[in-house]
């Protein structure tokens, strides 16, 4: 696990830039605390930070050159089968040059990149981003892997390439910073930046599963090398009861392979049906398994670590619970907005830096129940799209109270109020096409809500195309009725731009590797070749799941909903944070100076969340807070 940068010019007036190669890779410490390298020629500069997994020796260090000399390659990731991958098609090469010279992941994918090319990235099982430069060819590759669970950023210009892990290393090539409004508008709406675009105009976010490579004369090629497809002519394949063995062989041989580590590892327990599933398949592997849980000492309804203990406790791992107060996740606050280069509102980031941050305390390495609710369709949305597909009276109902809906008290501050968002959000997407609900059900905020927060002359900016060209992107893979395309459209804008972001950015703020073995790439093709009813049937989410591994969870754990966590935004907003928000970030000064928002409707917009019916504007002050503290740091003059 490592974080790397670089630069590769096209004209030689820009090899001034060269120079920012110390600073671009500095600014990636975070990512790889133990040791760090460049490159550097009068045509490209590459840089590495190392996090030490695998071959912690100093064979295994980047930038990594072939024993020719001709081949330099920078590698962020993990590629698990790489043993195998050596033993099967690199045997010549080890025998032509003498062996490898590392235990490292690193070395058997630089030769076979060398051999292969770009066939061999389907070969490979595992995330990465990486850089390969050909000093005779005078080209670079970069590529990324399936899902995006490793980020690669870039700017491209007619005179050079710059890319890197995390935009303050990107930024530190001299990259111009000027806000992308339409960009700001979307975020607006998500609360996140639906990749591949970021806030900064210019910069890109290389396609998960695609390759680019570029010519010393600015010319390039980019491609997909993977793509993700549901798989209608499978449905058949399986009948229910073979499936669930299927899932369990696939998921138990992904759970395996990602207990490969030199370096202490253990696994996140939640107490939920996906995190218990991978602790129960690892057990079988490997024994006294540390795991880790978070305690809500303020939020006993939402807290879940009798289930974790349960788990823990059949398989006799070695469990820690962090149990935290309000005051411990206000106390963090800073430290994930100081890491955060680029606007990210999702307000669970919080719970998953502190997690990460004390596990770091124990592991290097943890495995973690991430995807399975894409994959397997476990939000309580999915439901609510499956339901809204069937003819009942509840629906009709619903449907038809839309204006009561509209005028009641509508908030996640109580059981009750959360029900009336709740049915007015179901009768809001009941009007509305497969695609347009879905869109709306992934916003927080509607699109007229974002437009008036914004100043006249940011509205002037925004490019109505560019911004249907993001919105018609992330809802490309809902063509049909099939129910697996809205699963499809998650796996492409939730997991890539949303739950992955947020697990890489916190983790690697704390220089910890996360494994998600429900996102290897055979139990998602698997998955997206099975029918939708055998993930969703009637009030049953992640069905096949739950069926398929019942037998090794306690029953306990079962029957009972999604609980999750609501970080107490609204709280802290009204009393503790109210100085941060009224006199600093959102201050109508400010506000008025900066130009970027209405400063009338950001008064408003605090009214309302001051109000008893707040709806949901604490999450959007929450995505003005991180917006306003990232400005601050990079763009303001």
């Amino acid at each position: 696990m490592c974080g790397i940068t670089g630069l590769f010019l096209f004209k030689q007036q820009e090899a001034h830039r060269l120079q920012y190669i110390g600073e671009a890779t500095e600014r990636l410490i975070l990512r790889g605390p133990d040791s760090g390298s460049t490159f550097t020629d009068h045509q490209t500069a590459l840089g590495h930070r190392r996090l030490s997994i695998l071959d912690t020796s100093s064979c295994g260090s980047q930038p990594m050159e072939d024993a020719s000399g001709r081949y330099v390659l920078v590698f962020n990731g993990e590629i698990f089968n790489f043993e195998a991958l050596s033993k099967q098609y690199l045997h010549d090469t080890w025998s032509r040059i003498g062996g490898p010279k590392s235990h490292s992941d690193t070395e058997v994918l630089l030769y076979l990149l060398i051999q292969y090319g770009t066939a061999c990235l389907p070969w490979l099982s595992g995330f990465f981003a990486f850089a390969l430069y050909d000093k005779t060819e005078k080209t670079l590759l970069l590529a990324r892997d399936r899902y995006g669970k490793k980020p690669l950023l870039y700017h491209r210009t007619d005179a050079y390439c710059a890319f890197a892990s995390e935009m303050k290393s990107l930024l530190a090539w001299g990259v111009p910073r000027k806000l992308d409004a339409t960009v700001l508008y979307q975020y607006l709406q998500l609360n996140y930046v639906a990749q591949p675009w970021s806030m900064i105009e210019g910069v890109r976010k290389l396609a998960p599963g695609h390759w680019m490579k570029l010519d010393s004369d600015g010319s390039g090629t980019e491609q997909p090398w993977y793509e993700l497809h549901t798989a209608p002519e499978q449905y058949n394949q399986y009948t229910y009861e073979d499936a669930q063995k299927v899932l369990v062989e696939k998921m138990d041989a992904a759970v395996q392979q990602r207990l490969i580590s030199d370096v202490p590892l253990g696994a996140f327990l939640s107490g939920g049906i996906d995190s218990s599933v991978v602790v129960a398949l690892a057990s079988r592997h490997t024994k006294n398994l540390s795991t880790f849980s978070i305690g809500y000492k303020n939020n006993p309804f939402f807290d879940e670590t009798a289930y974790a203990k349960l788990v823990a406790d059949k398989y006799q791992t070695n469990h820690t619970v962090f149990s935290l107060s309000n005051d411990d996740f206000l106390e963090h606050l800073y430290g994930v907005l100081d890491y955060l280069d680029e606007p990210f509102a999702d307000s669970s980031a919080l719970p998953v830096y502190i997690l990460c941050k004390n596990t770091r305390q124990h592991v290097t390495v943890a495995l973690s129940g991430d995807g399975g609710d894409e994959v397997f369709a476990g939000y309580n949305k999915h439901g609510a799209e499956y339901r809204i597909r069937q003819q009942s009276l509840k629906n009709t109902v619903a449907k038809m109270g839309a204006p009561l809906w509209k005028m009641l008290p509508k908030s996640r501050n109580s059981k009750l109020t959360n029900t009336f968002r709740q049915l007015h959000r179901f009768a809001e997407g009941a009007r509305l096409g497969t695609a347009e609900r879905y869109w709306r059900w992934a916003s927080l905020a509607g699109p007229e809500q974002v437009k008036n927060l914004l100043s006249k002359s940011t509205r002037q900016q925004l490019d109505t195309a560019f911004f249907g060209q993001i919105k018609a992107g992330a809802l490309a893979p809902i063509q049909t009725d099939d129910y697996n395309e809205i699963l499809l459209t998650d796996m492409s804008l939730v997991l890539q731009s949303d739950m992955l972001v947020k697990v890489d950015l916190m983790s690697m703020a704390n220089s910890l590797e996360v494994r998600s073995p429900f996102l290897d790439h055979d139990v998602v093709d698997f998955a997206f070749g099975l029918p939708a009813e055998y993930k969703i049937s009637g009030t049953l989410k992640k069905r096949i799941v739950q069926d398929a591994f019942r037998k090794l969870l306690p029953e306990e754990i079962y029957n009972r909903p999604k609980q999750g966590f609501e970080i107490p935004l609204l709280g802290w907003f009204r009393n503790e944070l109210w100085p941060l928000i009224n006199e600093d970030l959102l201050s109508h000064r400010f506000v008025s100076e900066q130009g970027i928002f209405d400063p009338q409707a950001i008064e408003a917009l605090k009214a309302k969340m001051r109000s008893s019916n707040p709806e949901d504007s604490h999450a959007t002050i929450w995505a003005l807070i991180v917006f306003q503290y990232w400005w601050k740091k990079y763009l303001a003059v």
